[in-house]
């Protein structure tokens, strides 16, 4: 418990809740000034601290979260023929209906475009934004100009960079630009983000698909295998344990790709797993339903047991982060091309839904511990890109981003409920049991009791610090 001191003015009093962070938790009051969080005070100790507040919040029988942290959005983001559907105002506003208050987006340059470039002309973009937003870089080839990019990026703030070992002739860097690009990062406090498949199995595999007529939508798990992925994943360990240069695995999806990486921890490698919410939920059977072209995303959905065995490697504490990967194309986008998934546009909605189905998964079904919950929906992604304690942690001092969550609400998950800029979710009709009743973003309650009532944009954007200190996950 923390007390402010009696000449700072509180704004908002957040009382008789449960507060969780991701190290403690406990009945407590939150109070609230000038967009930070002053203190963490007994319930009802701040009425002896501050005669009155402008405005309070009734939290009792709820748990106050901080709010959310979603390491993987992409928004307005093009890829091959198609751009997703979502703006920030609309992907931040789908966003904070869901509890999470901060977004990671990505910068990635087409063909011949400057990674620097790109990352300034997105990171405008966070104005936009309900609330705020950092970013992750982009590198695809290296060249004498990159060392001096990647400097630039890092005194912008972004000091995470995304790289593909997949998506040749698009994103898709060489091992001697991933190995350079970790090497250079590494000098600056930084760390390379990496999409791990290998590309060479994966259009193998495709080729053969498009022989046997097995390259449409229905098709689309058998042609991106499990083993693609935990070959790319073996290779860039190696090439990150060579340097010594931390790593992060974006949206790890098979049992045995996180395994390598929990081994490689234990030699010593600053390496970290992102799982997403869609690869912990859902599997490969939504793909011989009606719409499977809406469950096309990269990696694919895995078999049950697959699922199964990537649940019990987050219970076991061997993942950091929990993503959404979040992706906004609608119906008629997938289903243009749904003949072919090599055309298709790759992803799923989902900053929205990440926070109430994880809850209702993992700990009202799974009895992961809430605590535990905070961290890897919050704490870890605030720590793994650079913004810890500022985001992540409900303490004096951390911006005042907090959800009110109640952990008995039941809900059907209905598209048509839902804010995000298209029409539909991956998990139409699943019943979830918690979700956020009012989300305050910098001091402001923006949602309250399901209602938009600060539509108003204030996003900032976020400039992440060095990371040798947040590496600790």
């Amino acid at each position: 418990m923390s007390h402010p001191s009696s000449t700072e003015p509180v704004d908002l009093v957040v009382r008789g809740g449960t507060v969780v962070n991701a190290d403690w938790q406990g009945a407590a009051d939150v109070l609230v000034g000038g967009g930070k969080v002053l203190g963490v005070v007994e319930p009802g100790a701040y009425r002896t601290v501050q005669a009155a507040a402008t405005a309070e919040l009734d939290a009792s029988g709820r748990l106050v979260l901080p709010g959310g942290v979603d390491p993987h959005c992409h928004v307005g983001f093009t890829s091959g023929d198609f751009t997703s559907l979502d703006d920030y105002l609309q992907a931040t506003t789908a966003a904070v209906f869901g509890g999470t208050t901060t977004i990671v987006d990505f910068a990635i340059p087409r063909p011949g475009e400057n990674p620097a470039d790109v990352a300034a002309a997105q990171r405008a973009k966070a104005a936009q934004g309900l609330c705020d937003s950092a970013l992750h870089g982009c590198v695809v080839e290296w060249d004498d100009t990159v060392p001096e990019q990647l400097r630039s990026l890092a005194s912008d703030g972004i000091v995470t960079v995304k790289m593909f070992t997949t998506y040749r002739g698009e994103t898709m860097a060489d091992e001697k630009t991933i190995l350079n690009v970790m090497t250079t990062l590494r000098d600056l406090g930084g760390m390379v983000v990496i999409h791990c498949e290998a590309d060479h199995i994966i259009a193998d595999t495709q080729e053969r698909g498009e022989a046997a007529g097995s390259i449409g939508a229905s098709h689309h798990a058998g042609t991106r295998p499990e083993l693609a992925e935990n070959a790319s994943v073996a290779e860039i360990l190696a090439i990150a344990e060579s340097v010594s240069a931390p790593v992060y695995f974006v949206h790890q999806s098979t049992p045995e790709a996180v395994d390598l990486v929990a081994r490689a921890r234990g030699r010593g490698v600053r390496a970290f797993t992102e799982t997403v919410a869609h690869h912990l939920v859902l599997d490969d059977s939504a793909y011989t339903g009606p719409h499977p072209e809406r469950f096309v995303c990269c990696p694919p959905l895995r078999d049950a047991g697959t699922v199964a065995g990537l649940r019990s490697r987050l219970l076991m504490g061997q993942v950091a982060t929990i993503g959404s990967d979040h992706c906004c194309y609608d119906t008629a986008q997938k289903e243009s091309v749904s003949h072919d998934v090599r055309a298709m546009p790759n992803g799923l909605p989902g900053v929205e839904t990440r926070m109430p189905v994880i809850f209702s998964e993992l700990v009202v079904k799974g009895g992961l511990p809430v605590g535990r919950f905070v961290e890897l929906m919050c704490a870890n992604p605030a720590r793994l890109n650079g913004l810890y304690p500022r985001k992540g942690i409900i303490a004096p001092g951390s911006d005042a981003d907090l959800v009110i969550w109640d952990p008995t609400a039941t809900r059907t998950v209905r598209s048509a409920g839902l804010h995000m800029a298209t029409d539909y979710t991956p998990y139409e009709g699943m019943p979830v049991t918690g979700w956020p009743e009012t989300v305050v973003v910098g001091g402001r309650p923006v949602v309250e009791a399901g209602r938009l009532t600060d539509g108003e944009p204030r996003g900032r954007h976020l400039r992440s610090g060095p990371l040798s200190r947040s590496l600790v996950c």
